[in-house]
């Protein structure tokens, strides 16, 4: 070793308990600041996409019907909207004990499902705070705490697939309650199936079976019906507000609605094709990084706080080195401005479109860097014993 690298080593080693806990620490911290500032400042905003599930539990219990599904397609605003599978009506309906702190106590515990999420996340810890950092700087994380958007949950489950991605357990658990709180992380079901992890997509067909058969017997059959319907519309819906697929970007800018609609279904074929080609070459862990993001992109709407889920391709990537990376979750903020700025509103598409070439990039590049790791190693033994026949 030389004497710089020693020295670093012996300064890396001396380093007091405080300077080492700093950046965790620090980190969380701000974290927490900024979550606090966001909350702080929402006034009526605070838990609004919250009070959407607590209508819809409301409406549970006083026998009337959760969904309003021409209200919801055409208007899209909250109290009144609701979009989720009848089996999270359900599952609210025990928040309802807090009564008028629970807006505030789901957002808190948003925020915390995504911080364990962070925890649970199998990469180095200086890359977890990494992503600890660059949340508390992320629009679409803040937006998702402020409104008490399931976003955070779902990272949180993805996180833990990711972690134990071989226990069928976990991976089917987390793809049946993943799926009965929102649709996209149905797809990893299909996951699991490609990826040769039958037990987990028995495990989630289990659970999710189950778990229907008993919210039907609280919601009844209508309630299913009705969701589903209201996804079908949902789907063609390009005009909708705070909408940011690219159909209805294209729409934004002028588009006529056949065109924006092309679009839309364009946009749609071309995650399926990522998709597709990630299940067929890319390792598993790639391969779920790929069904993640895809799984926003194949359905519409695709709303901004959706983005929360980059940072998990996010971690994964500056795992690698590619700490550029960083761009593709904090592209997030110029959504802001996307009620008056179609371009603005374009940089939730291409924040997603980016992350899944680069994904697939990195699926590409994996095989060749291995071929060229595997020719050095083979030279290198040609070289050795080369060497000891002519030492003989």
């Amino acid at each position: 070793m030389t004497e710089r690298g020693a020295h670093a080593g012996s300064g890396a080693r001396s380093q007091s308990p405080v300077a080492q806990a700093f950046v965790p620490v620090g980190s969380v911290a701000l974290l927490v600041c900024m979550v606090a500032l966001v909350l702080s400042a929402a006034g009526p905003t605070l838990g609004y996409d919250y009070h959407c599930y607590e209508s819809a539990a409301r409406a549970l219990l006083d026998g009337k019907p959760i969904y309003d599904v021409a209200f919801s397609v055409n208007v899209g605003t909250c109290p009144g909207t609701y979009t989720y599978p009848p089996a999270f009506t359900v599952a609210i309906v025990p928040w309802l004990v807090f009564g008028g702190a629970a807006a505030l106590l789901w957002c808190l515990a948003m925020a915390a499902s995504f911080l364990a999420g962070v925890a649970l996340l199998p990469v180095r810890r200086d890359v977890r705070w990494v992503i600890v950092i660059v949340a508390a700087l992320d629009w679409p994380l803040l937006y998702a705490v402020k409104l008490g958007q399931v976003e955070p949950l779902l990272f949180l489950g993805f996180a833990a697939v990711w972690r134990w991605t071989d226990r069928a357990a976990v991976v089917g658990g987390v793809v049946a309650i993943g799926a009965l709180i929102k649709v996209q992380p149905a797809l990893l079901a299909v996951w699991a199936i490609v990826t040769g992890r039958f037990r987990a997509a028995a495990v989630a067909a289990g659970i999710g079976v189950a778990a229907v058969a008993a919210t039907t017997l609280v919601t009844g059959v209508g309630a299913w019906a009705t969701y589903i319907d209201l996804l079908i519309r949902l789907g063609g819906q390009l005009k909708t507000p705070h909408n940011f697929a690219p159909g209805a970007v294209a729409y934004q800018a002028g588009a006529t609605q056949e065109v924006a609609t092309a679009v839309q279904l364009a946009s749609a074929a071309v995650a399926v094709a990522a998709l597709l080609t990630a299940w067929r070459y890319a390792n598993p862990e790639l391969s779920l990084m790929v069904t993640i993001v895809a799984s926003q992109l194949i359905s519409a709407p695709l709303r901004d706080h959706y983005a929360v889920l980059l940072l998990l391709p996010t971690a994964w990537l500056v795992a690698r080195g590619r700490v550029w990376a960083v761009v593709f979750p904090l592209v997030g903020w110029l959504a802001l401005g996307a009620s008056s700025s179609w371009i603005a509103a374009s940089s939730i598409p291409i924040a997603f479109f980016g992350c899944l070439a680069t994904l697939l990039w990195e699926a590409v590049r994996e095989p060749r860097a291995r071929s060229k790791q595997g020719a050095i190693s083979a030279a290198e033994l040609a070289s050795t014993e080369r060497g000891a026949i002519l030492g003989e």
